[in-house]
Parts: structure tokens; sequence; C-alpha cells
């Protein structure tokens, strides 16, 4: 794609992203999830990007793996694509958040969504480092998960005071697993990775990742620790007093 069919996808994508919020206001809300519509739909519209681009870079190494040996210059229309409309995902959801939440409480998403923009932007721009860029959206298939459980429990279906629901707890493991696998793991060879090959990079380029996994590894290793403790450590408690 040039620029200009490369500005028209993330545009698009960011109205699409629009659009979708506005439908899931529409839709059927569980009665407690309404007391924070606004999170719900943002929410929902989240976890459609995470199954859209989680999906969406799974199935590009597996049409094109000759991507994975070289992450910098290697291209397809496919991960270009993919990585604009998950760049206008990102516009829409840190414009949803600065609007319609205080800093105070969204500061840490946007400031994730900040490097995530700077970085695909760069990405979708100079058509580099798009391997390297659908890499990073293998870490939505654990977000699909995360999203899952932030929906379950707006819709009231667990709470500290009584026991999980068997859906809650599938859930809750199945997002500490993905966690794991396609958060720490993939952060952690991504750093690897950019370590081994900063020599191939321009020194910008070097500086703009380390500095955006740096942020974005912190922050996948604070909600780890969070979630452990929401759902591991908070059962093991309640068994415990109940002993």
């Amino acid at each position: 794609m040039d620029l200009r069919s490369t500005l028209l996808v993330v545009g698009g994508s960011t109205c699409s992203f629009k659009l979708i919020n506005t439908i899931i206001r529409y839709l059927p809300t569980p009665e407690r999830a309404l007391l924070k519509a606004w999170k719900w739909r943002n929410i929902g519209t989240s976890l459609a990007h995470s199954a859209l681009t989680g999906v969406g870079a799974a199935l590009c190494f597996y049409l094109q793996p000759q991507m994975l040996n070289d992450l910098i210059s290697s291209y397809s229309l496919h991960s270009h694509k993919l990585v604009a409309v998950s760049t206008g995902y990102f516009i829409h959801d840190f414009l949803d958040l600065a609007l319609n939440q205080s800093v105070r409480l969204s500061w840490e998403v946007l400031l994730h969504h900040s490097m995530v923009i700077s970085c695909f932007s760069y990405a979708v721009k100079s058509r580099f480092h798009l391997g390297f860029a659908v890499v990073s959206l293998l870490v939505e298939i654990n977000s699909v998960f995360l999203h899952i459980r932030q929906l379950l429990l707006l819709s009231g279906r667990t709470n500290r005071s009584i026991r999980p629901s068997r859906t809650f707890t599938v859930t809750s493991w199945l997002n500490l697993g993905t966690l794991l696998v396609f958060r720490v793991g993939i952060l952690g060879w991504m750093t690897c990775w950019l370590l081994n090959h900063r020599q191939k990079m321009h020194s910008y380029v070097f500086m703009l990742g380390t500095v955006g996994l740096s942020v974005i590894s912190t922050m996948s290793m604070a909600l780890f620790y969070r979630l452990l403790r929401a759902d591991v450590f908070i059962d093991s408690g309640d068994t415990r007093k109940k002993e």
C-alpha cells in the first residue's frame, strides 16, 4: 500500500471501531453492566479488536512463515493492513479513554497506547519492521481472555463474597495461562530479538522499540501480579478463612 492507502485504512479502522462501539450500545446489556455502560462498550470494542488482530497475526505467520526469518524488511500486504487496522483501533481507544475517563484512572492505558501508536505508525509509514509489529499483535490472543474476564466482572458473574462462576474460573485460568505465553513470553522474546539485532537498526528505531517494550513489559508484569492477587491469592485467602 502507498501512503495514501495506508492513511485511508488507518482512518477507516478508527471510524469502524467507533461504529462497533456505537452498535454495542444498542445490543442487549446485562443489568449490572448498565451501571458502567461506557466501560462495557469500551471493553466490548477492545474484545473485537483483540479477536481480529490476534487471529490475524497468527494467520499472517501461518500463511507466510518466512516473515519470521526477517522481521525488519519482510513485507506482505496482509501484515501491512493488519498493523494499519490495529493502529486505527488504538487511535480510537485513546480518544475514547481521553474523552470519557479521567486521566488519573486511564493514564497507564493512555501511555501504553501512545507507545503502540508511535511504533506502529513508523512501521506502516516506512513499511519496515512490519514483521516485528505483527509478532507484538500475538499478545492480543491473551487480550481476548482478559477482556472476556472484564466483561464477566461487569455483568456480575462473580464477586469476592461468593464462589466465582465456572465460566469465570475457566476464563481466569485461560487468561493467566495465555498471559504467560502470549504476553510475558512474546514480550521477552521481542526484547531479546531487539537486543540481538540492534546493529541492523537506526538508533532512533532501536530507542523507540526499547522504550516501548520497556513500558509495555513493565505494565504486563504489574498486570500479572494484579490478576494473581485478584483471582488466585484471594481464593486461597477465602479458603483459609473457611477452614
